[in-house]
C-alpha cells in the first residue's frame, strides 16, 4: 500500500505509515498464539499489532479476555518484532496496567463509548500523557455520544486523538453484523476534519467475505487506516473466529486495494470525484434500504384495512403527507416539482403493495 495523502500528525510522529494497518487476534489467547500472529505479521503492512485482553462480551459464559496476563504477551511481541501494540481499555485500571506495559495506542470500544461518566474516568487516568487513543463509535447510531466522547479527551489534555468506525447496532439484522451507517462518520469528520479516521472492518461485516469491500469503500472514503482481526487459525479462535483473516489474506489484501494517490491537480480531482461519489453510493443504499422498510410498513397497513375493510386510497392522508413533503422539501431546496415526482412513485408503489396484500397475492 502506498501513501495516499500527507500523514496525520501523530502517525507522522510515530512513524507510521498511512493508510495506518493495526492488525491482530479479537483476542490474546496464549503467548505463543499472540507471538505466533506477531511474527507473520511483521512482514506485512501492518505496523501494529492489536489483541483484546480484556473482552467485554455481550452475554456471560462466553470468553472475556486473559486479563492483565496477556499485556506481558504484548510487550514481549513488541520486543521480538518491533511492531507497536494496541489493545482496548475499559477503566482507570486497564489504563494504568497497560501504561505500565508499554502499551503504545489504546482504544475505547463501543460499550464504553455510550457512558460519559466511564469514558470521563479513562480521559482523566491518561491526562497529560502523549499516548493515542482511539475512539469507537458507540454501539448505538448516536452521533452526539461519539463526539462527547472526543470532547472529553481533548479537555483532559489528550491530543493524539483518532477514531474507529466499527458499525452500529440495529434490531433488525441485515447483510453486517453492525450497520455501517456510512454518514455518521462522515458527519463526525465535518466536524473534526483532521481526526484520523479508522475502519474496523471486522466488527462492521461479521464474516471474513465482506472484509475487503468494506476497506474499499472506507480508502475511497479518504478513512486514515483499517484495524482488521487476524489469527493464524481463524475458524479455531476462542472469539468472533467468523470475522477473523489470516495475515496471508491480510498481506493480499492490502496489495489489492486501491489507494488513491494525490500526485497532481488532475489526480486530485479525480480523488475528490471518487470520494464524492462513495458517498452518493451510500447514500443512495440508504434510500433504497429505507424504501424497503417503508414498504413494508405499507404491506401492515394493507393487512389492516383488508381486516376492517377499509379502502386503499386515502385521499385525506395523502394530500396531508405531499403536503408536508413539499415544505420539508423546500428546506433541502428540493424543487416543488422534484417532491411531487418522488412522492406520487412512492405512493403508487405503496398502493400496489397494498393491493397484493388485500388480493392475497
Amino acid at each position: 500500500m502506498e501513501n495516499k495523502k500527507e500523514l496525520r500528525t501523530w502517525l507522522n510522529n510515530m512513524k507510521l505509515a498511512h493508510p495506518l494497518v493495526i492488525a491482530g487476534p479479537c483476542s490474546a489467547e496464549t503467548e505463543a498464539q499472540v507471538l505466533k500472529i506477531a511474527h507473520q505479521l511483521k512482514d506485512t503492512d501492518a505496523t501494529v499489532l492489536r489483541a483484546g485482553i480484556w473482552k467485554p462480551r455481550t452475554r456471560p459464559g462466553n470468553f472475556e479476555g486473559v486479563g492483565a496476563l496477556g499485556l506481558k504477551w504484548l510487550q514481549k511481541a513488541k520486543e521480538e518484532t518491533g511492531m507497536l501494540t494496541t489493545t482496548e481499555v475499559a477503566n482507570a485500571n486497564h489504563v494504568d496496567l497497560a501504561l505500565k506495559h508499554d502499551v503504545d495506542i489504546l482504544w475505547i470500544g463501543a460499550r464504553t463509548t455510550v457512558s460519559p461518566f466511564i469514558v470521563q474516568e479513562i480521559a482523566d487516568a491518561l491526562n497529560g500523557t502523549d499516548k493515542v487513543v482511539l475512539i469507537k463509535n458507540p454501539v448505538n447510531p448516536d452521533l452526539a455520544l461519539w463526539l462527547g466522547a472526543v470532547e472529553r479527551f481533548y479537555e483532559a489534555g489528550v491530543k493524539n486523538l483518532g477514531v474507529i468506525h466499527r458499525g452500529f447496532s440495529a434490531y433488525e439484522k441485515n447483510t453486517y453484523r453492525n450497520n455501517p451507517e456510512w454518514q455518521i462518520p462522515i458527519d463526525l469528520q465535518t466536524r473534526f476534519p483532521d481526526l484520523p479516521l479508522i475502519l474496523d472492518p471486522s466488527h462492521i461485516a461479521g464474516r471474513r467475505d465482506l472484509i475487503f469491500d468494506l476497506c474499499q469503500t472506507a480508502l475511497d472514503l479518504n478513512y486514515d487506516g483499517l484495524m482488521v482481526e487476524t489469527h493464524y487459525d481463524p475458524d479455531n479462535a476462542w472469539s468472533d473466529a467468523a470475522q477473523q483473516i489470516t495475515p496471508a489474506a491480510l498481506d493480499k489484501m492490502t496489495v489489492d486495494l486501491r489507494i488513491r494517490v494525490e500526485e497532481g491537480d488532475e489526480v486530485e480531482f479525480k480523488n475528490k470525484l471518487n470520494t464524492l461519489r462513495t458517498k452518493i453510493d451510500v447514500m443512495d443504499h440508504q434510500v433504497i434500504e429505507t424504501l424497503g422498510k417503508r414498504m413494508k410498513i405499507a404491506d401492515q397497513i394493507g393487512a389492516l384495512k383488508k381486516e376492517q375493510n377499509v379502502a386503499i386510497l386515502q385521499t385525506k392522508r395523502w394530500n396531508e403527507v405531499l403536503g408536508k413533503m413539499i415544505l420539508e422539501g423546500e428546506e433541502y431546496k428540493l424543487s416543488e416539482e422534484f417532491v411531487l415526482k418522488i412522492y406520487k412513485a412512492i405512493h403508487q408503489e405503496s398502493i400496489n403493495h397494498q393491493k397484493k396484500v388485500i388480493s392475497g397475492e
